[in-house]
This record gives structure tokens, C-alpha cells and sequence, in this order.
């Protein structure tokens, strides 16, 4: 009679074995749980072959690069699990293309596995509520759930008790340049500083305002008086010119009144017309109107 070490395996112990080893099973998260960042080997890493964008400016990439030398990455790419040691992107194509031209090993990325919606969207929420997270880390989950969970702000203000003001705050702080995102990240400045450099419409002018919170040690106050002065109001942007043409004249003629043309830099602006008396105004308009 033979003993039990003489049997041969059952025939489908070696699938079974594989399908519940966490290194094999694309279900598996014990890499990372749902919503929490795992730093990923970058050659395990698959373009998403469904991804829309297929253009992807050099410079812009050569740009990206240098920030990430500098500042590492600050948005963690998002991946799915196909299996052991294998990936598929599923967002961040270009942090994942930069970071191959940086010659990085690995990157942080969120890992997601077949049927964790749930878990994600739970996870994520949770990790909200935690009182030390910097104002980045909040943005990315607010952003995170929008896209990823299939959110609409409304939703997402219901779930965590916020505004979608709030949220709508958080989530343009993800438009500043790396360098401030990682100041923020940092703690080396305050939401209220990012929301007054937000104000600043030039990408430079925001890191030259960053640099200067940093230098003197600049209040939220004096930031936003600062940038105040810096940006141009409405009345200012647009300045009376004097055209080298006659086009002016032309007009001051056909209306027989005197005329102001008011333009800013980018060439929109303003006619001005006067007049003296409603009879006045009643013959403009009906010269306008040309009735």
C-alpha cells in the first residue's frame, strides 16, 4: 500500500495555488490597500492602450522632467493590477512618460484591483476625515473620487460634509506649478497663500510670488495686498489709443459726436460716445441701429 507522500498532486493544485497566491491574483492588494500609494518598478508599468491622448509635447515633457528631478512626483500615477509584477496606467501618462526620461527605477502610483470601487471610494473618504493631511494630499482625494469613483461634486459634498465650494478650492490648488504644489505639500506655505497666488494668472508670475513668500516670510495678508497691487484692474487694462488712421475721425464724423476708443494689450476694448441730452442719445441709438 503506497502512503500519502507517494500520491501525485490533485491535478489542479498547482492552478488553485496560483490563483490564490496575493504575488499572482489580480484581485490581490497586498502590495497596497485600496487608495493608499505603493512605489512600483516603472519597467512593470504598461501604457493604457484605450488613453485618447496620443500627442505628447517633448518640451513640455523635457519640462516635466526637470520638476520631477527636483521635486519628485507629486500626483502619484494610477495603475491597475494585471497581474504579478505587471501594470496597466490608467491616469498619469505623462508623469509616467517624464519620469522614464528622468531615468527613475520606481514610481508612487495608487494600485487598483478588479472590485474596489467600493473599497476605494471608502478608503479615500476615510482618509479625508484624517486631520494631518497637508491641503495636496486633500486636493488629490477630492480629485480622486470625482474621477475615479464617478462622483459629482454635489455627491461628494453629501459624503464628507463639505461645500462644494470647499471642494471646488481644493481641487484648483492641483493647477499650480509643481514647485508650489510642493511647497504646500511641504508645509512651507499655507492653503491661503496658494489661493492668493491662484489669483495670478501667469505660471512665472505664481513661482516669483512663491519665491517671495518664501524669502520674507510673507502673511496670507500681504500676499493678497501684494498680488492685488500686481494684477491690473479692469479700469487700467484698457487705455485710450490714438490710432495713426483716421478711423477715429471717421467715426466722430458719421456720429457727429466726439469719440473715445478705448484697448488693452490684447486688443479688446471699448468705443465711447457722448452725449449731452436725451434727444441726443435717442438720434445715437438710432444711428446705431441705423434706423
Amino acid at each position: 500500500m503506497s502512503s500519502n507522500s507517494d500520491k501525485k498532486p490533485a491535478l489542479g493544485r498547482g492552478l488553485s495555488a496560483i490563483l490564490q497566491n496575493s504575488d499572482t491574483d489580480v484581485t490581490s492588494a497586498r502590495t497596497a490597500p485600496a487608495g493608499s500609494v505603493s512605489e512600483i518598478a516603472i519597467g512593470a508599468i504598461e501604457t493604457n492602450p484605450f488613453n485618447p491622448r496620443t500627442n505628447f509635447e517633448k518640451e513640455a515633457l523635457f519640462d516635466l522632467r526637470d520638476s520631477i528631478l527636483e521635486h519628485g512626483i507629486i500626483q502619484p500615477l494610477t495603475v491597475r493590477k494585471m497581474g504579478h509584477d505587471r501594470y496597466q496606467l490608467i491616469s498619469g501618462e505623462r508623469r509616467y512618460r517624464a519620469s522614464q526620461l528622468a531615468g527613475l527605477k520606481t514610481v508612487p502610483a495608487y494600485i487598483r484591483i478588479a472590485n474596489d470601487q467600493n473599497m476605494l471610494e471608502y478608503a479615500l473618504v476615510e482618509n479625508i476625515q484624517r486631520e494631518d493631511l497637508n491641503a495636496i494630499e486633500i486636493a488629490l482625494s477630492y480629485e480622486r473620487l470625482l474621477s475615479e469613483c464617478a462622483l459629482t461634486q454635489e455627491e461628494l459634498s453629501d459624503k464628507i460634509s463639505k461645500s462644494r465650494s470647499n471642494i471646488a478650492n481644493y481641487i484648483r490648488l492641483l493647477k499650480l506649478p509643481s514647485e508650489i504644489q510642493a511647497g504646500l505639500r511641504d508645509r512651507l506655505i499655507t492653503m491661503g497663500h496658494a489661493r492668493a497666488l491662484l489669483a495670478l494668472n501667469n505660471e512665472s508670475e505664481q513661482i516669483e510670488q512663491y519665491q517671495e513668500i518664501l524669502k520674507n516670510k510673507l502673511s496670507v495678508r500681504a500676499i493678497e495686498e501684494k498680488v492685488k497691487r500686481q494684477k491690473p484692474s479692469q479700469k487700467s487694462s484698457a487705455q485710450e489709443v490714438h490710432f495713426t488712421d483716421d478711423t477715429k475721425s471717421s467715426l466722430a464724423s458719421h456720429y457727429n459726436t466726439p469719440i473715445k476708443i478705448f484697448q488693452n494689450k490684447n486688443g479688446a476694448g471699448k468705443i465711447h460716445f457722448n452725449f449731452t441730452s436725451e434727444e441726443e442719445l435717442q438720434r445715437l441709438v438710432k444711428l446705431l441701429l441705423n434706423k
